[in-house]
């Protein structure tokens, strides 16, 4: 069973869900993929991760990174749980790019290279974002192509972290605002 409950961030409302066994997801309100595999059977309700969690995200919208994370009950494809433990080693305050990581795939299944692309779609998938900070890969030109949750909120937690900003750019209108089809190698 899968319980939810709501927490009101600096950027907007979220959506926590958790299982018995941790997270299982998070999402900013009207984000792309919303409740993307939350169970129809869910029910609003508390569990002690959900508590943890709130507590993390006011640590970290209070602009200190936390020094504990709660359980996660990460669900995905094979490949999806690949990039996202990478992202996972991302640290605080840092970026990298979708081809860095599909890079790093690339040597962890010895193929001669990975679609970035592929790796966009992986990250775009995210259902524990913040946490799972998909927010920290750009574009290898320094854009800030594609956030499932708006490109404006990936703008807002990168600040927040105090990454520097130089040379990131925000997309135009009808390049990647809403995809990750702009990250490149």
């Amino acid at each position: 069973m899968q319980y939810t409950t709501h927490y009101d961030s600096p950027l907007g409302g979220i959506l926590l869900a958790a299982d018995e066994k941790g997270l299982t997801g998070l999402w900013f309100d009207g984000e792309k993929y919303y409740a993307g595999r939350l169970s129809s059977e869910h029910q609003e309700g508390s569990l002690p991760v959900l508590d943890e969690t709130k507590r993390w995200l006011d640590v970290y919208f209070s602009g200190r990174e936390p020094d504990f994370m709660p359980a996660l009950h990460v669900i995905g494809s094979a490949f999806q749980l690949s990039v996202w433990k990478i992202l996972r080693k991302i640290p605080y305050g840092k970026t990298t790019t979708y081809g860095a990581i599909a890079k790093e795939i690339a040597n962890q299944r010895k193929l001669a290279r990975m679609s970035a692309q592929a790796v966009g779609g992986a990250v775009g998938h995210n259902e524990i974002s913040i946490l799972i900070p998909c927010h920290r890969v750009i574009g290898s030109g320094g854009s800030l192509t594609g956030y499932a949750g708006g490109v404006d909120k990936k703008d807002a937690l990168l600040r927040l972290e105090g990454v520097d900003m130089t040379g990131l750019t925000i997309p135009v209108a009808g390049t990647a605002v809403q995809s990750w089809w702009g990250a490149d190698e």
